[in-house]
């Protein structure tokens, strides 16, 4: 691809996030603390060309990413002719662009479903209130965890960065990191935004105390205007519905006119995927690997 790339930097944050806002459909891969907290991780650098930001992966294949901006201004026959070679591939390209793809270059490329990278998108309110039958295991967890214990709530802030520094410390230890690669990157990356926390715009998050000890964290970030995306939410697995408490706690506590939640990906991971359908999504924002030629 006939662009220059680099590293994906703090100091261009803002510009970014103008040209995201162009994009009329946005999933989690492309807020910015999720680019620079997982950009060593996947290899991921960008290029700055004609109103666009191009984002390159090297890890673990190399390809790229969707290009952010106003995709329905671009003229993408003479994009792809210039700029895209026969084979090259694209991964995580959310389905408007798709659509904007298949109607304009066509026989130009192969359009295949990505269904781990899809993002499971859920009505705030119903994971608020937690009502009825599909919600009874989560409410009666979050009950028995409101019932045993004293615990206290607040918001994620500059005090609370070195104690859930900890904590991650622990439940690395609880899961054994160490043994798993993906464990081990997500790790690094929580890291890197905390140690990063007071720079990055739009973030969000909570913590539950017990005894004045985190039991518990999330951190989110403003997607769009009625969106917000879930990045991490750990629990310590000693403190019974821990995860469901954060869960609510912290979208009962949101300020804003949010009327979504995104809580990212599965991977194919067909744990982690029983866990996000049992809260029973709305929707799924679908994405897809496009292969030129």
């Amino acid at each position: 691809m006939n662009l220059e790339f680099e590293p994906i930097q703090l100091d261009n944050q803002q510009e970014y996030l103008k040209l995201l806002e162009k994009c009329t459909q946005k999933s989690s891969d492309y807020s910015f603390s999720n680019l620079f907290g997982w950009g060593q991780e996947y290899g991921l650098s960008w290029a700055w060309q004609d109103g666009l930001v191009w984002i390159k992966q090297t890890r673990p294949d190399a390809c790229c990413w969707a290009p952010i901006g106003h995709w329905e201004s671009v003229d993408w026959v003479d994009v792809f002719e210039k700029k895209c070679e026969k084979g090259f591939q694209f991964t995580r390209i959310p389905e408007k662009l798709a659509d904007i793809w298949r109607e304009t270059l066509q026989d130009r490329i192969h359009i295949e479903e990505e269904r781990g990278n899809w993002d499971y998108l859920y009505d705030i309110n119903e994971l608020i209130e937690l009502k009825g039958n599909r919600f009874h295991k989560k409410k009666n967890l979050l009950n028995q965890f409101i019932r045993k214990y004293e615990y206290q709530y607040i918001p994620f802030g500059p005090e609370v960065i070195e104690p859930a520094m900890a904590m991650q410390a622990d439940w690395c230890n609880w899961r054994n990191c160490e043994s798993s690669e993906v464990l081990s990157a997500e790790n690094r990356s929580v890291h890197k935004i905390l140690t990063h926390w007071n720079e990055l715009g739009g973030l969000d998050g909570g913590v539950i105390l017990v005894e004045d000890i985190i039991v518990a964290y999330t951190i989110a970030e403003k997607l769009s205007a009625d969106t917000i995306v879930i990045h991490y939410e750990k629990g310590c697995p000693d403190y019974k519905g821990v995860y469901q408490a954060i869960n609510q706690m912290f979208l009962a506590h949101l300020s804003g006119d949010h009327k979504w939640v995104n809580r990212e990906q599965d991977l194919g991971e067909e744990g982690l995927r029983q866990a996000k359908l049992s809260y029973n999504p709305v929707g799924f924002l679908k994405k897809y690997r496009v292969i030129v030629g």
